[in-house]
């Protein structure tokens, strides 16, 4: 043989070698990558062979599949669908699901492990036993009250969130996300209404597929503070220590004075810790984290959750819904030293300091919990097709304890005073102790400012709830508005039963 047809042999040979190591990687290593890829149509049909199992919430099927005449043999629908949109997600025939319908797919569609003694029963009965269900930890009415609140809000905010916890468990009582949108849209059998559907969703600009409450941060503003508090209170300040105030400050290395809302709001030289809080003292906060640095604060902020890139919000031993990192930032000078000015701009919540309203809750709920921040969660129980058989029940664990017993009581008293006779009283509730921390953020010349309100309810010393409420770009009045609603939404919780 010549030379080149020799060479000509061996190129032959190596593409067939490649050829032959690609069919493996294919056959073998991807093959349950692309049985299960989202976008295999053999897999999307044959989910509709199976009735999937519903979604529920208070004894409600807030998801379920109804069987149709179709090629399709169930439909997926929801039960007030933009109320509960960014909890659920959706499943649809043409795109991927989102929501606790992709975290809990397996189980739904009955395709899950767990499932696997109902899939042999089936091989000898020809039956096609249906996927189980989830029971999710929400409180219908705490989720109707927060969605009528932040979709009628009185400063005519168009995006926001809401999120409410139990301070003990970490149980998601309510979330919602604004504005919202109608899953049933996405899941029709018409593939091609579907996505037009979707295609209008993804083009709108306020963006109504995001999910605000875990996945978008936002600059927390005067919310921060409870975390300067908490450093403070660590690093041997009282409620009664006074801070530096005025009505007006300007951090070494910065052109830009610190000022208060209003001219009212601690205009002498001292204020007590408490008092800053409770009138929600710029100048004081600026001050303060001035003296305990950035590292102290920045530390503290990690110990309630900023920087925790891992959390997600579904099943407490598996994936959930993703949530987005709250985040600090370095707070530095180029040669690696504070810088002043940042540091003063991050005390009030400004700067680069970017947080979750997921995030807000948690610090209030850790707050209420003496100290103990419970890992979040939005699945109850998973139930068998037959409902009787439990495959899962959440046991509500710990993710952190970011104070100690003593500072969160302190805390929580600073807290609660802010809603007796500070910037709160719209979030007061008859007969239970009503705690908190209201925010304005500022954004920029061109948009009008974030309102913010974090905060807690109690009775006998007991955590009822934890809630935190964003308005975006609600102006002047937002954080009196999002104090409101939290108010709501806490009423709405004790009336289900999370007061007894």
């Amino acid at each position: 043989m010549n030379a080149p047809l020799r060479k000509v042999g061996v190129v032959v040979m190596v593409l067939f070698g490649l050829l032959f190591v690609n069919l493996n990687w294919v056959q073998g290593y991807k093959a349950d990558e692309y049985r299960t890829s989202d976008y295999n149509g053999r897999v999307q049909v044959a989910q509709y062979d199976r009735k999937r199992g519903n979604i529920e919430a208070g004894g409600t099927a807030l998801a379920s599949s109804k069987e149709t005449s179709g090629r399709l043999k169930f439909l997926r629908s929801y039960v007030d669908g933009p109320m509960y949109a960014h909890v659920l997600g959706y499943q649809p025939v043409n795109i991927g699901p989102t929501g606790i319908e992709r975290s809990e797919n397996d189980f739904l569609a009955g395709t899950s492990d767990q499932l696997f003694g109902d899939r042999v029963r089936d091989l000898f009965t020809g039956d096609q036993t249906a996927g189980g269900n989830v029971l999710l930890t929400l409180s219908r009415r705490a989720q109707q009250t927060a969605f009528d609140e932040m979709t009628k809000n009185r400063v005519g905010a168009v995006r926001g969130a809401a999120i409410a916890l139990n301070p003990t468990t970490g149980a998601v009582q309510a979330l919602v996300s604004m504005p919202s949108f109608d899953p049933n849209t996405l899941t029709t059998h018409d593939t091609d209404a579907a996505t037009a559907a979707y295609d209008k969703l993804v083009q709108d600009p306020n963006e109504p597929l995001l999910n605000r409450a875990l996945t978008e941060t936002y600059p927390p503003g005067s919310t921060f503070k409870v975390i300067d508090a908490a450093a403070a209170l660590e690093n041997g300040y009282t409620k009664d220590t006074k801070i530096p105030a005025g009505a007006s400050y300007t951090a070494p290395t910065s052109g830009t004075p610190i000022r208060n809302a209003a001219a009212s709001i601690c205009p002498e030289a001292e204020v007590t810790l408490e008092d800053a809080l409770t009138e929600s003292c710029n100048t004081g906060f600026a001050q303060l984290a001035g003296k305990l640095g950035a590292e102290t604060i920045k530390a503290k902020a990690r110990a309630f959750g900023f920087g925790d890139a891992d959390l997600t919000v579904g099943r407490l031993d598996e994936n959930g819904l993703a949530t987005a990192t709250s985040e600090t930032g370095d707070i530095k000078n180029p040669d690696g030293g504070d810088d002043p000015a940042a540091l003063a701009q991050s005390a009030i919540g400004q700067n680069n300091v970017r947080m979750t309203p997921l995030e807000g809750a948690m610090i209030a709920a850790a707050v209420a919990n003496n100290g103990s921040q419970m890992r979040p969660y939005l699945v109850q129980q998973l139930l068998g097709p037959d409902r009787t058989t439990d495959y899962y029940t959440a046991d509500p664990r710990e993710l952190r304890q970011p104070v100690s017993e003593p500072v969160a009581a302190t805390l929580r008293d600073m807290m609660i005073n802010v809603v007796q006779n500070g910037t709160g009283t719209a979030a007061k509730i008859k007969g239970y102790q009503v705690g908190g921390k209201t925010g304005t953020a500022q954004v920029d010349s061109n948009t009008q400012d974030h309102g913010w309100f974090i905060g807690f309810v109690m009775k006998d010393g007991k955590p009822i709830s934890a809630v935190a409420v964003f308005l975006e770009a609600a102006g002047s009045g937002g954080s009196a508005e999002a104090t409101r609603i939290a108010g709501q939404i806490m009423q709405a919780v004790i009336q289900d039963g999370g007061g007894k």
